[in-house]
């Protein structure tokens, strides 16, 4: 199977790899932040779903299901929760394979201690990918990285997290309160010499 060619994205955005340590900084050749991540982009997306709401209504002719009322979704350790999810799913041979699902609304997506939250995600089962969008805050003990859009690529395990939800270009530097720009904290190793 043949992988599609990717867009190469604009040069002069910052890339860091979110190792074992913390963020380290690998190269300024990237789309917005690339983050090889060993919690959610770690995570095997062929284990078995399992579904937890206040109310999922089936409808097997438009193939799909919606459910509602606190919806938690969890998957080999990866948890998303959401106030309502689309679940799009095929039928082979009466069993049903899900295809992708669409939540919205206070999204939360965690596994280990790493947590990513914002207004909406896709979870693309055949491609492996999840993208949220809309005020995405991403977190890994104090680390954080806020931005308009993360898609995390189970395959690869990079996440990348860019400033604007559509994933076009990011507004000039002083903008207003940062809009368009992907923002963060960093914890940085303290010396123990110094406190001595």
């Amino acid at each position: 199977m043949t992988q599609p060619v990717r867009n190469r994205p604009p040069l002069g955005r910052l890339a860091l790899v979110w190792g074992a340590g913390g963020f380290a900084l690998a190269a300024v050749l990237a789309g917005g932040m690339n983050l090889a991540a060993q919690g959610i982009a770690r995570h095997d997306s062929n284990a078995p779903v399992t579904y937890d709401a206040g109310k999922f209504v089936l409808d097997d002719r438009a193939n799909q299901a919606v459910a509602t009322g606190g919806v938690v979704v969890t998957q080999a350790g990866l948890r998303v929760q959401s106030d309502r999810m689309l679940v799009n799913f095929t039928d082979a041979g009466g069993q049903l394979q899900i295809q992708r699902i669409t939540a919205t609304g206070g999204v939360i997506i965690t596994r280990g201690d790493e947590r990513a939250s914002g207004d909406n995600a896709i979870y693309d089962f055949n491609r492996r990918i999840i993208t949220m969008a809309g005020n995405v805050r991403l977190r890994r003990g104090s680390d954080t990285l806020n931005g308009g859009r993360l898609v995390i690529d189970l395959q690869s395990g990079l996440s990348t997290v860019d400033g604007t939800a559509t994933g076009g270009s990011a507004a000039a530097p002083g903008s207003p309160s940062g809009q368009g720009r992907v923002t963060g904290t960093f914890t940085v190793p303290q010396d123990r010499k110094q406190d001595q």
